[in-house]
């Protein structure tokens, strides 16, 4: 019995010890500190010149954050006056930096929007309340044109200038983002519409116009002022289309160019308007009118009278007045209600009853 009452008694001794030891170890540490207080002082010193330095570096890392947010802040706001693609044009062209005086050439799709009857609805608003209807509608208008792959370069009063130049795309694709756009934009206007109807505000309208060609980009100014611009025999057709678009009864004009460029056919219904020579440009161009955000009743009726209105243009062109005024006859039994033919008949009139010269080419000054 005694002996197993003893056998644990050497575990214990050995476990004895090793506290013994570790207790004789650290003293051992104490003792060697106090002796070599220099080598103390050093490791202090050096853990503090570690922490100063890691404070240090801390505050550099802050400050340079904040100046990154800074820079970010920059650049957004800088890009609401400059459009990042105008940046990423001139860089796509070799050039890193929007100095003055810089150009290039290229092909894109113009378009040109704005609301019709705008300047009897801004007399009725006082200045606040016009300064916050223009923002409510461009911030509609803005989606549209951003999600098929354009930008906005100007808004000229209650205009939009926009373009389509598709990064790596072909022309079609240029196109292509233009009438889609336009088309998207009527979608926009009929929701803003529904919301004014809900506020008690009457419903407003809009005449979009889009032409495709060379164009000149570049910046212009002074030292002190710059501003980015579009310029060309392109944007003066896209905004002369914009224009036409009351007189026609039409929401969507674009040029035989842009059709061609986008072979359209494939995609959007469209009819053709006139032959007509724009201001400020002696070469007619053909005109034409998207319909694919009609109800599907109105472009039925439309593409009806497309046959007698283009045989109608034709025998204008020939100076064959009862001819032409036949076919437009046609077409109005075919739809009474057709602003496009009331036009050319009331137009063709005109036209016969006035001295024409005798190489007039059949366009009709608009």
């Amino acid at each position: 019995m005694l002996q197993q009452i003893l056998q644990p008694l050497p575990l214990v001794l050995v476990i004895i010890i090793i506290i013994m030891a570790a207790a004789l170890l650290r003293l051992k540490r104490i003792l060697k500190q106090q002796t070599n207080p220099n080598q103390s002082a050093q490791n202090h010193a050096q853990m503090e010149t570690q922490v100063q330095s890691t404070l240090r570096a801390n505050e550099a890392d802050q400050r340079f954050l904040s100046k990154a947010d800074e820079a970010l802040r920059l650049t957004q706001t800088f890009q609401k006056f400059v459009p990042r693609q105008f940046v990423e044009h001139f860089a796509k062209h070799g050039s890193d930096t929007l100095e003055l005086g810089r150009a290039d050439e290229d092909e894109v799709a113009i378009l040109f929007s704005d609301i019709r009857g705008f300047t009897g609805l801004s007399e009725k608003m006082t200045p606040q309340e016009l300064m916050k209807f223009l923002n409510s509608y461009f911030l509609r208008m803005n989606d549209p044109i951003h999600q098929n792959g354009g930008f906005i370069d100007k808004f000229i009063g209650d205009a939009i200038m926009a373009l389509f130049d598709h990064p790596k795309g072909t022309n079609r694709d240029k196109a292509i983002d233009a009438l889609n756009a336009a088309v998207d934009l009527r979608y926009a206007l009929n929701v803003y519409n529904q919301h004014r109807h809900n506020s008690g505000y009457p419903p407003i309208n809009i005449g979009v116009g889009i032409h495709f060609g060379p164009v000149i980009i570049g910046t212009v100014g002074s030292d002190d002022r710059m501003d980015t611009t579009v310029i060309g025999d392109s944007v003066n057709i896209a905004y002369r289309l914009e224009s036409l678009a009351p007189k026609l009864g039409a929401d969507i004009i674009v040029s035989s160019q842009l059709l061609e460029t986008a072979a359209a056919k494939e995609k959007f219904s469209y009819r053709f308007l006139d032959w007509v020579r724009v201001k400020g440009r002696k070469n007619p161009v053909e005109v034409y009118e998207i319909l694919n955000h009609l109800p599907e009743e109105t472009i039925a009726l439309r593409k009806k009278t497309a046959p007698w209105i283009e045989k109608g243009v034709e025998h204008r062109k020939s100076q064959q007045w009862d001819e032409a005024l036949n076919c437009f006859e046609k077409a109005r039994m075919l739809n009474p209600d057709d602003h496009l033919v009331a036009h050319h008949i009331a137009q063709c009139h005109s036209i016969k009853s006035s001295l024409v010269s005798l190489d007039w080419d059949g366009a009709a000054d608009l």
